[in-house]
C-alpha cells in the first residue's frame, strides 16, 4: 500500500503553528516599534474602568433632626417639627450601609448610609448604541433594498427610472456625505433625533445594495420555473413569494451576510454627527487619558468580535441550506 507524505507547508498543524507564530511576531514588532522608536508608555489598566466602574451612592438627610430607625426603615424627625399634614423624611435601608444609628442627632446634608454599585461604563454603554443604530439600520435597509429590488424588476418604466437614479445616486457617493447632508438638512428640517437620522442614513445606503443584490439574486432564478408556476395556476404574487423570493434568498445570503457586517462596521461614522457610539466613545477616551493606542485597539477588538460572531450565524445558516439542498 502506498503512502501519500503531506508536503511540509500543507501540514494543517505545521501551518497553524507557523501562523501563530507570525502574529506574534507582528505583536512584538508592533510593541517594540511603539516603546521604543516613538517612546510610547502602555498603559492598559485605565481600560478596564471604561467597561464598568464601581460608583458610591449615599443617602443625605435633607434637614436636621433625629434618625429614629426600625425594620430597616430610616426616618428624620425633625427638630423643628412637621406642618400639617407633612409626612418625614423615610427612607429604606436596604442594601445599604448604615452610617446612622438609632437616636442619633443629625445635621443638613450629613451621610446617613451609602452603597457601592456598578455601573456601565462608556464602553458598555457605547457598544449598546452602536448595536441599535445598527440593527434599526438593518431594518431599514432590508425593508427599502427589497422594495427597490422589485420596482427595478416592475413592468412600469418611471418606477424602474426613480429605482435606478436612487441606486445609482446612492452608490456612488461617500455615506459619510449622505449622513452629513442628511443629518444637517432632512433632519434638521424634520427634526429628526441624531440616533435615528443616523440609522436612516445608514439604511438608505445599504438598501442600495441589498437592492442590487437581491435583483441580481431573483434574476438568476431560471425563468421556466415562473413558467411551470403559472401553468399550475399560481398567480403573480404567489409565484414570486413561494418558489421566486425563497430561492433568491438562499443565493443572496452569503454577499447579504457581507452586507450586513459592512453595515456594521460603517455605523462608526454616526459619530461624526454627535451619536456616542463606540467609535466615539473610543474618541473621547483617547483625548482624555491619552492612551490612544489601548483605547483604539480596544474598540477595534469589539468591533472584530461583533463582525466575526455575524460571519459564524452567516457560516452555519449556509451550512444547513447547503444540507437541505438549498443552495
Amino acid at each position: 500500500m502506498i503512502k501519500h507524505h503531506t508536503p511540509f507547508f500543507e501540514n494543517k498543524i505545521i501551518g497553524h503553528t507557523i501562523a501563530v507564530f507570525i502574529f506574534v511576531a507582528l505583536a512584538v514588532a508592533l510593541y517594540y516599534a511603539t516603546t521604543v522608536k516613538i517612546n510610547y508608555i502602555w498603559q492598559w489598566n485605565s481600560i478596564p474602568h471604561y467597561f464598568v466602574y464601581n460608583e458610591k451612592e449615599e443617602i443625605r438627610a435633607p434637614y436636621s433632626g433625629e434618625v429614629v430607625i426600625k425594620d430597616n426603615i430610616l426616618t428624620i424627625m425633625p427638630y423643628s417639627g412637621l406642618e400639617e399634614d407633612e409626612e418625614p423624611f423615610s427612607v429604606s435601608l436596604a442594601g445599604f450601609e448604615k452610617r446612622s444609628v438609632h437616636g442619633e442627632d443629625i445635621f443638613e446634608e450629613e451621610v446617613l448610609a451609602s452603597k457601592t454599585v456598578l455601573k456601565k461604563g462608556p464602553i458598555i454603554n457605547g457598544l449598546i448604541v452602536t448595536v441599535k443604530v445598527s440593527i434599526f439600520g438593518l431594518f431599514i435597509a432590508f425593508s427599502v433594498g427589497s422594495i427597490v429590488a422589485l420596482i427595478r424588476l416592475s413592468r412600469y418604466q418611471f418606477l424602474k427610472d426613480i429605482a435606478t437614479v436612487y441606486v445609482t445616486v446612492i452608490r456612488g457617493t461617500p455615506l459619510l456625505v449622505q449622513m452629513s447632508l442628511f443629518y444637517f438638512i432632512i433632519a434638521s428640517i424634520l427634526k429628526i433625533d441624531g440616533f435615528y437620522a443616523g440609522a436612516l442614513s445608514l439604511g438608505i445606503f445599504y438598501g442600495a445594495y441589498i437592492a442590487e443584490v437581491l435583483r441580481g439574486a431573483i434574476q438568476s432564478i431560471d425563468k421556466g420555473q415562473q413558467e411551470a408556476a403559472k401553468s399550475l395556476g399560481m398567480n403573480a404574487f404567489q409565484t414570486i413569494a413561494s418558489i421566486i423570493v425563497p430561492q433568491a434568498l438562499r443565493r443572496a445570503l452569503p454577499t447579504l451576510i457581507n452586507e450586513v457586517i459592512s453595515l456594521v462596521k460603517d455605523s462608526s461614522l454616526v459619530s461624526v454627527i454627535a451619536i456616542t457610539d463606540l467609535t466615539r466613545v473610543g474618541r473621547e477616551i483617547a483625548s482624555q487619558t491619552f492612551n490612544a493606542f489601548e483605547a483604539w485597539i480596544t474598540i477595534a477588538g469589539i468591533y472584530l468580535i461583533i463582525t466575526f460572531t455575524l460571519s459564524v450565524i452567516g457560516s452555519r445558516i449556509e451550512a444547513k441550506m447547503k444540507e437541505r439542498g438549498g443552495f
